[in-house]
């Protein structure tokens, strides 16, 4: 399949395909990214931008200043991988054991990379654009730590940009929607701590793990009793830790999961109603129980105008057929959103394929499609030129 990448990108595709498979072949998770910074921060300087490091520990920044205006924007890749054993039996599969790049951030960074060197050479727009490869996307907080070490004010922008991969997507297709897009999303632990015995013997117990199985139990009624059927919500329990021996009941339970929302009333209503079921339910039985919870994403909010602007860019590639402009919404989260609380912008799917062999991503089977590395560029350096275009007048 030919997709509709500017020229001069899809003359250096075959590069932009080594470097994304490089990074791949040694991913590194959040804020351990020194090596893909390296490899980044050379690139860029090669590029002749100005480079800055360090930003939110491991993150870079890169500058490209042309003509005179006093209008800026930024443009935003995540570099980390996850801790997930790959599967994939490629030659450039991760070489570092425990960890691969499951969700694509490999071939953001890529992406971003095709757009800064073309936009280098080229140069064909008025203003300033920010190259932002953030650090520790995944659930790390990379986002705010670059927001912390003051992203906004040593590059001052008007709007900010994102995008990601969509594995099921099909290729040459992109999807958007204004407002909310993304959820919210916390994490939380639960600590029981009963009373342990021998488990000939349960009646001297207080048994943590019936105490953590009733907790299980309860915690689905929230959605279906608690919140309203109108506000989106998914409560998951997914680890349950207790006990190593068969013959003895331990004294603690630890269970473990997830919040997805899209609205900070529907996430307190969530925090409130587990620490009660879990408080309850400990007592009834005569344990204690104790709620760590903690919001690590907000939802992710596109701008209507920078969305329909950003809707517009993409139809100019692949035709309006191609773009969906009012997605469903996305039950994962991404901590773009913070960035995105601070300056207007809008977050962009792009197709990664479909069909029955497509893998979804945070899965030790995906990868990230190579077909679509220019696409992607192209779709950032038309995002440029259109947001920056030069004033007619003024040549």
């Amino acid at each position: 399949m030919s997709l509709p990448a500017i020229d001069a990108i899809a003359d250096f595709h075959d590069e932009l395909t080594q470097i994304r498979r490089d990074i791949h072949a040694h991913p590194e998770l959040g804020f351990e990214e020194t090596r893909t910074s390296d490899i980044v921060a050379e690139k860029l300087e090669s590029f002749g931008l100005e480079v800055h490091r360090g930003i939110g520990k491991t993150g870079v920044v890169a500058s490209l200043r042309v003509g005179n205006s006093p209008r800026a924007i930024g443009l935003r890749a995540d570099m980390d991988a996850l801790p997930i054993h790959e599967e994939n039996d490629v030659d450039y599969r991760s070489r570092n054991e425990g960890i691969m790049h499951a969700c694509g951030h490999d071939g953001h960074t890529t992406m971003l990379l095709g757009a800064a060197r073309h936009l280098s050479a080229t140069q064909d727009f008025d203003g300033c654009v920010h190259f932002i490869f953030q650090p520790a996307e995944e659930g790390l907080g990379g986002a705010m730590a670059m927001l912390d070490d003051g992203l906004f004010e040593q590059f001052p922008m008007d709007a900010v940009y994102g995008m990601h991969n969509s594995a099921g997507l099909p290729v040459g297709k992109f999807a958007i929607r204004p407002g909310p897009m993304m959820a919210a999303a916390a994490f939380f632990d639960i600590e029981v701590q009963g009373v342990g015995s021998h488990g000939a013997r349960p009646e001297n117990s207080i048994d943590p793990i019936v105490v953590g199985s009733k907790i299980v139990a309860a915690v689905q009624s929230i959605v279906a009793r608690n919140a309203r059927p109108t506000d989106t919500l998914v409560i998951s329990i997914t680890k349950f830790h207790s006990g190593e021996a068969y013959n003895v009941i331990p004294p603690t339970a630890r269970l473990g999961g997830t919040v997805r929302c899209f609205s900070t009333e529907t996430m307190q209503l969530a925090e409130d109603r587990i620490r009660q079921i879990a408080n309850g339910i400990a007592h009834a039985f005569g344990a204690t129980a104790t709620l760590d919870f903690r919001r690590i994403f907000d939802p992710v909010v596109n701008d209507a105008d920078e969305t329909e602007f950003c809707a517009d860019v993409a139809a100019g590639l692949v035709g309006a057929e191609n773009v969906d402009r009012h997605r469903s919404l996305i039950m994962g989260s991404e901590d773009f959103s913070f960035m995105l609380q601070q300056r207007p912008g809008a977050f962009i799917n792009i197709g990664n394929g479909d069909g029955p062999e497509a893998c979804m991503i945070h899965n030790p089977g995906y990868d990230f499609n190579d077909e679509i590395l220019a696409l992607g560029a192209s779709y950032w350096v038309k995002l440029v030129e259109t947001k920056l275009a030069k004033d007619e007048l003024a040549e």
